[in-house]
């Protein structure tokens, strides 16, 4: 377009000075007219070619006033743009205003009811790799240790004895421990079967010599299992058995220091702090997160496969939901809403002062470059439109002055 606009000036030269010799030799009254239109046209054209030159650099490398507008002025558009961004985009209250008639999480519906295919699968398929590299590429050892201490620090925090208590207690309340309590009488059961030996020879050990001789040891180790055999079968078919009700009562109990007792409170807590400095409790998790390092990497490397396969039907089932629950609906807008009137509040100054500091570290040249090239052809436009409009001006003072 430029070259096209300097064209047309150049040809506007080439017309007067033709216009103007057949004038001068005696032609045709016509090329009076022809000259007017051509001499004016030259007039507009080289104008705008001043003015749209005047912007971005010095006409024919002069330095005259008022030339080279943008490169001496960079610092200044940097503000301006910055307060213009800040001012009508990045505001709270245009934000929200934007917002207020808008209804993002039925648009997220939409678009999470469509085909898997309309949705993306290569979209899917790229972010799923580009996470399997990003996995892959960090250093296992220094991200599980990173996760750890994290998890480690938030655990610090937690006391665990008032959750643990209240647990309990509901626990309690519902009688929901007692199928526990059943399979912890089955477990007593098994581990005495597989250890009567072991019974009855602390029984025949802690008996004296002379119930030894007499061959009693072995009668009362028989007892002892068989008493502890009863014991526990009576307790599992009776509910309401008092051994059950001590238990219940002590676990009552445990509850209730663990969340108003400060010596108990104390115990747990000094409790979790030592299995949080076992060393055995790091390698214990960074086996953990190795697993579920490796499971996340091959689950990303086949998105295709179960591991992403009930995706699909997840985000189709949300974007259902999404879709037609209007509490939902609002519960999701006034989140989206609240969250980004809540970062342009706290970072919207941070964002322009980002604009206006990389405007004003570019050098002149690179701001003059960017600026025309953002507004291209219409600038060269200017330059064809000063042109031809100039034409018609001296075509038309040409008739008023032939006129009078």
């Amino acid at each position: 377009m430029r070259a096209t606009a300097t064209a047309l000036l150049v040809a506007m030269a080439g017309l007067f000075a033709l216009a103007h010799g057949m004038e001068r030799a005696g032609g045709h009254p016509a090329w009076a007219w022809v000259a007017a239109f051509a001499e004016a046209a030259m007039v507009g054209g080289l104008a705008d070619w001043f003015a749209v030159t005047a912007l971005f650099r010095h006409p024919l490398g002069l330095p005259i006033p008022h030339t080279a507008i943008i490169p001496r002025n960079k610092d200044r558009i940097a503000d301006t743009m910055a307060g213009f961004l800040r001012a009508n985009f990045l505001t709270p209250a245009v934000i929200a205003r934007r917002l207020h008639h808008a209804n993002p999480a039925r648009m997220l519906g939409e678009f999470l009811q469509r085909p898997q295919a309309e949705r993306g699968t290569k979209l899917r398929a790229g972010v799923a790799g580009l996470l399997a590299d990003v996995l892959e590429s960090l250093d296992p050892q220094a991200l599980g240790e990173q996760v750890r201490h994290l998890l480690a620090k938030q655990a610090g925090r937690l006391e665990l004895a008032p959750m643990i208590g209240h647990a309990l207690s509901a626990m309690i309340a519902g009688g929901r421990h007692r199928p526990l309590m059943d399979m912890l009488i089955r477990w007593l059961g098994g581990v005495l079967e597989g250890n009567e030996a072991l019974v009855r020879r602390m029984v025949s050990d802690r008996a004296g010599s002379v119930i030894r001789w007499t061959g009693l040891d072995e009668r009362l180790g028989n007892s002892v299992v068989d008493g502890l055999y009863r014991m526990l079968a009576e307790l599992l078919v009776d509910p309401d058995h008092p051994l059950r009700a001590k238990v219940d009562e002590s676990l009552a109990r445990l509850a209730h220091d663990l969340v108003h007792d400060p010596d108990t409170r104390a115990r747990v807590e000094a409790a979790k702090a030592r299995i949080l400095a076992n060393p055995a409790a790091a390698e214990w998790w960074m086996g953990v997160w190795e697993r579920l390092r490796t499971g996340l990497i091959a689950a990303a490397r086949d998105p295709a496969g179960s591991g992403l396969g009930s995706l699909d039907a997840s985000l189709a089932e949300l974007g259902r939901g999404l879709g037609s629950d209007a509490r939902l609906q609002l519960q999701v807008n006034r989140f989206a809403r609240r969250t980004l009137v809540g970062v342009a509040s706290r970072y919207g100054g941070g964002i322009v002062a980002l604009v206006s500091d990389t405007v004003k570290r570019w050098d002149a040249n690179t701001v003059t470059a960017r600026i025309e090239g953002a507004v291209g052809r219409d600038l060269q436009f200017i330059r064809i439109n000063g042109t031809l409009v100039g034409g018609l001006v001296g075509l038309t003072l040409h008739a008023i002055t032939t006129a009078l």
